[in-house]
């Protein structure tokens, strides 16, 4: 009998699942999207029953009947990550999560962990520093300004985590979310801290470390009646939607760099060996003996999703008319930080900025202009992972944001490297299906699962005069920056929040 493979991805506005032949073949694919809260400027969080858990059911349940009597042989989720989700000995959730980097809520945290702790130090031995990314300081925070919950709390889940507690019982977190749990696990040791694991996170069982490759348990009766899944399908570790989504397109080698346009831009390279950088974040990789550099940009495809609700356009239209606005947007400049900005500044009072504003301009070249911005955040980031030492040797494209061509060609003209674009970008959904298939022996050939089937070029003329813009666009964020904390102070203020320190 035929064998298919099943991932499911839980992402910032979306969840989506693919239905897989052993071969690497789409037989079946699905979308849902869902809210992404925001109860305070800063806050970002998601219910993981009614979206988390709703929205795999509801893919699981979607995507099924297409496997028209072939055999399931496995299935692997990821989520967003790294998050906080702290839940009871049961698995309850007892709050929200916390997501990743785009919720900025521990900032007084991270400076407290950063002054006890050492910068240093926690950079040599975590690979990262202290960021709003980590997941420490944010346990921290639960403490702190919630210590009901953090009491009842027995269990620190993560969205592919709460995924596999909820199919199979096991309390398990694979090595590359927990090396983003940021001070608690040592890279080198590749284990939970013993030293500081039980000074940030007092009393709080951490989950057994597994990596993504493995299986670690089956569907249970209870999860089989609620999903429609066969009871004791094999199911994987899990992990991170961005490490799922380079295992999707080939990014497995050292020196292979994905470039993943979605509501955030993300990046990963692949790496021998830990190179902490602290304008980035140095993790384990998905895969055993490989580490990682990342690199996040706080907002992106959030940006031109603003800028279309805005024009009460569609994107099609909003892209051939900006397609049409010569490089430069006719002589305007944006900072593509609307939600602070991750690496490689690490400002969460950073804010949006647009130059050269007249009204000669319209929403084409307002448009050109944020795709271009966010052209030059993926420059900034990497150079950053080249004085790391991470040599980019290939960059492979990937996500929602590579269809139309317009958006990966400004990017490979501001960066001036050419980008490979697979047969394949439905993004981490396929590489949870290829971790599944690899880790129950059910994947032929994993190699050439997804082949790249285009390149993007960059344009010498482009470049050269996307070279100049890109000096101001450094310069930009230092002129602004005073200005921008203010008006975060004031936005933190308003809210009814604490106001931000000011430079």
């Amino acid at each position: 009998m035929d064998q298919v493979l099943l991932g499911i991805d839980i992402g910032t506005s979306s969840s989506k699942g693919v239905l897989v032949a052993a071969d690497g073949r789409i037989i079946a694919r699905a979308s849902r999207p869902h809210e992404t809260s925001y109860p305070h400027p800063g806050w970002v969080e998601h219910d993981a029953e009614s979206v988390w858990w709703a929205d795999f059911v509801a893919l699981v349940r979607e995507l099924l009947p297409a496997a028209e009597g072939r055999q399931l042989a496995g299935l692997g989720v990821s989520g967003i990550g790294p998050v906080l989700l702290p839940a009871d000995g049961a698995g309850n959730p007892l709050r929200p999560a916390v997501l990743y980097g785009v919720d900025t809520r521990a900032t007084a945290q991270i400076d407290a962990l950063t002054e006890e702790l050492g910068a240093e130090e926690i950079l040599r031995r975590g690979g990262s520093a202290l960021t709003s990314q980590a997941v420490g300081p944010k346990i921290r925070w639960l403490a702190e300004r919630e210590p009901e919950v953090y009491r009842r709390t027995e269990m620190l889940l993560m969205c592919s985590s709460y995924l596999v507690h909820r199919l199979t019982g096991r309390y398990v977190l694979d090595h590359h979310s927990a090396s983003q749990c940021d001070p608690l696990y040592d890279l080198h040791e590749r284990t939970w801290s013993a030293k500081w694991a039980p000074e940030v996170a007092p009393d709080l069982p951490l989950p057994e470390l597994v990596w993504s490759t493995e299986v670690v348990g089956r569907v249970g009766a209870e999860a089989a009646a609620e999903t429609g899944l066969p009871e004791g399908l094999p199911v994987t570790a899990g992990t991170i939607d961005a490490w799922a989504e380079a295992t999707s397109v080939g990014v497995r080698a050292p020196g292979d760099v994905m470039l993943m346009y979605g509501t955030t831009m993300f990046f990963v390279q692949v790496l021998t060996d830990p190179r902490p950088h602290p304008a980035l974040w140095g993790t384990c990789g998905a895969f055993p003996d490989t580490y990682t550099l990342a690199a996040g940009m706080a907002t992106s495809g959030a940006v031109t999703e603003w800028l279309r609700g805005l024009f009460d356009g569609d994107f099609a239209q909003l892209v051939a008319d900006a397609g049409e606005v010569p490089a430069g947007s006719r002589g305007l400049l944006l900072l593509p930080y609307f939600a602070g900005e991750r690496t490689p500044i690490f400002d969460p009072d950073a804010r949006g900025v647009l130059a050269g504003l007249t009204t000669a301009h319209g929403r084409a070249e307002l448009y050109r202009a944020a795709l271009e911005g966010i052209g030059f955040g993926v420059r900034h980031n990497l150079e950053a992972m080249a004085e790391a030492g991470g040599a980019a040797d290939r960059l492979v494209a990937v996500g929602g944001g590579t269809q139309g061509g317009l958006w990966t060609q400004i990017v490979t003209d501001i960066a001036g490297r050419e980008q490979q674009i697979p047969a394949e970008t439905v993004g981490a959904a396929y590489g949870d299906a290829l971790l599944a298939g690899i880790a129950t022996g059910s994947a032929i050939d994993p190699d050439g699962w997804n082949p790249v089937t285009s390149v993007v070029r960059p344009d010498p003329e482009r470049s050269e005069r996307y070279e100049r813009f890109y000096e101001h666009y450094r310069d930009l964020y230092e002129a602004t920056a005073r200005t921008a904390h203010f008006l975060a102070a004031e936005q933190h203020a308003a809210d009814g929040g604490s106001a931000a320190r000011l430079p």
